[in-house]
């Protein structure tokens, strides 16, 4: 059986890591404390820490969160796992943030399901630069074909681009890839209504000192912070 770390020195520790990882990245980037397999009470620590960006991969999971940290009114939620099309609508009432609308069918439906809430979350099309039959999302001709309709869905406040890199690169294959991210997001700000894809949602624990040389905007750190304090 493990040990039981006592909640005060929980919270000590998750506070020396953020503040090792905020002094391996620039201000400006954003840092998404992926809580998805961590308890409120580590949430709660890292929120006393700075913390006000969370990460959750699952809407039901998030929602006990959410309504156990009810009190922390100025957290912002952000949806980082595949969204499935049955909890669209819940994922759209319960964030602001959603890092992964994958696929066209994904964007009809939220457009939708946004015209009638009136919540609008920000939004990021999840992209896949590199070959892996593992992950979802847009290669870049995949997207360019699919820009047409894309603008079309009026109600979508589409801000930036998100990538999770396939398993098994170096740190050169990694740093390319990320690159490729910022590269395509280059390419779409010079079209019309595309002028807002500013945000590069890429990186996690064990490459975001990579994607932050590449010009992530925004981390995804989960293991780094949590890891081995609760579960």
């Amino acid at each position: 059986m493990s040990e039981v770390i006592p909640d005060a020195a929980i919270a000590t520790i998750i506070a020396e890591r953020l503040a090792q990882i905020h002094s391996q990245i620039p201000p400006q980037v954003k840092l998404v404390a992926v809580s998805k397999y961590t308890t409120t009470a580590a949430i709660r620590a890292a929120y006393a820490a700075g913390v006000r960006d969370f990460g959750e991969s699952r809407v039901q999971d998030a929602k006990l969160k959410q309504t156990e940290l009810a009190d922390l009114t100025d957290i912002t939620w952000h949806m980082i796992g595949s969204l499935q099309s049955n909890k669209a609508k819940q994922a759209i009432a319960q964030f602001d943030w959603i890092h992964s609308l994958d696929r066209l069918s994904l964007a009809e439906q939220c457009d939708r399901l946004i015209a009638e809430s009136g919540k609008s979350p920000k939004l990021l099309l999840q992209v896949k630069l590199a070959e892996d039959p593992q992950k979802s999302g847009w290669t870049e001709s995949e997207l360019f074909a699919d820009l047409p309709r894309l603008e079309q869905l009026t109600h979508l406040n589409i801000v930036g681009l998100m990538t999770i890199l396939p398993l098994g690169l170096d740190e050169s294959q990694a740093y390319q890839v990320f690159s490729q991210v910022g590269t395509l997001a280059e390419k779409l700000r010079s079209l019309p209504h595309w002028a807002n894809i500013r945000e590069l949602s890429m990186g996690m624990s064990a490459d975001y000192a990579i994607a932050v040389k590449a010009k992530a905007t925004m981390i995804r750190v989960g293991s780094q912070i949590f890891a081995g304090l609760a579960s």
